[in-house]
């Protein structure tokens, strides 16, 4: 059975409490009221999560006191009733127990994605696109918006690199084991003698960062305007809109040219610097807590191989849950890869329940 402090539960409705009367009461200034409200949005699920579990604990008792001291026959009714009344106790605490987990402030953001070809020439590129597909197709199935930020296609099709901004709440608690290494098998277009080739595309899924979550300093920035290359006529040729920003404490540089507004794309190369820069601090908090790579999926590690894409079999597999689906197709349109990110996130949630004592 699983085991729940109730001290822990008394303290979460406390602090409910405190925060929906401070709220109630207008007591708190413009800032502490977005925090407040926000942290009242996550209590409120957790409370009434509480509650359910409570009430099944409390109509179990009722059940075990009838077997205890009701009348031969209560006590038949009640033995009859005990493992349906069991299981219901069972099911509000583990879905209680997930919702206790730690949260990755994260979760809810919205994310920059980046597709890169690797190893495999023009086939890389055409990967990329096509990985890069997949994500747009299946952001559009959550009803996401997808922009781009900058791109290289590549000389076949394809893109040696795209980056793009995925907006929509929860982006990142779907997207983010996304990241790594994907590997295709499959006959190139351009084989003539029907030879399967091995390509390789990387993917890097970084939560977006608003101003309060990272801050940029304007003296540690280089920023150099230019125009814009490749096609575009006469806007490419007479506009400097292109943006090149330095951030020299990092070494990070950012190129942003898709807008014909100088100034959108310094909003995007800025948008794309603090992801960086905010990934970068969460990367170094992750290494600092050695205990924590535990509870995860995979390293996060942007080499490591984490799934492969068989065209012959129509096979996808990822190699870090041992998950394989013959639904190759069905991924690459997006609608099966909620089957391989589910997985994912149940395996999470199983390493965070063994790493905290609860499995």
């Amino acid at each position: 059975m699983i085991a729940i402090p109730s001290d822990r539960l008394d303290a979460i409705l406390a602090r409910h409490d405190i925060v929906t009367a401070t709220l109630s009461a207008g007591e708190a200034d413009a800032e502490s009221f977005v925090q407040l409200s926000r942290e009242l949005s996550e209590l409120d699920g957790v409370v009434e999560a509480i509650r359910a579990f409570r009430a099944a604990e409390s109509a179990l008792r009722g059940v075990e006191e009838m077997i205890e001291e009701g009348d031969p026959e209560m006590r038949a009714l009640a033995a009859e009733e005990k493992p349906e009344a069991e299981a219901a106790r069972e099911a509000a605490a583990r879905a209680l127990q997930l919702l206790l987990l730690p949260k990755d402030a994260a979760d809810e953001k919205s994310a920059i994605l980046e597709v890169r070809a690797g190893t495999g020439g023009d086939e890389a590129a055409l990967f990329a696109g096509d990985l890069f597909r997949m994500y747009s197709r299946y952001a559009d199935l959550k009803g996401w918006r997808v922009e781009v930020i900058s791109e290289s296609p590549g000389t076949m099709g394809g893109y040696r690199e795209i980056v793009a901004e995925v907006k929509g709440r929860g982006v990142f608690a779907r997207m983010k084991f996304e990241s790594g290494a994907h590997r295709v098998q499959r006959v190139p277009d351009t084989e003539t003698q029907g030879r399967i080739h091995t390509s390789a595309a990387t993917v890097a899924v970084l939560p977006e960062a608003e101003e309060v979550d990272i801050q940029v300093n304007d003296s540690d920035l280089k920023i150099d305007t230019m125009r814009a290359q490749g096609a575009g006529g006469q806007h490419v040729n007479k506009t400097e809109s292109a943006i090149r920003i330095t951030h020299v404490p990092s070494g990070i540089v950012i190129f942003v040219q898709e807008e014909r507004s100088q100034h959108k794309n310094r909003a995007r190369a800025m948008a794309l610097l603090r992801a960086k820069l905010y990934d970068q601090e969460r990367s170094q908090k992750d290494a600092a807590r050695a205990a924590d790579r535990k509870s995860q999926v995979g390293s996060g590690d942007r080499s490591e191989r984490i799934r492969t894409y068989n065209f012959p079999q129509a096979r996808v597999t990822d190699h870090r849950i041992n998950l394989t689906l013959y639904k190759l197709e069905e991924v690459m349109a997006g609608t099966a890869l909620d089957e391989v990110v589910d997985a994912l996130i149940t395996e999470h949630q199983a390493a965070l329940l063994a790493a905290e004592g609860m499995a």
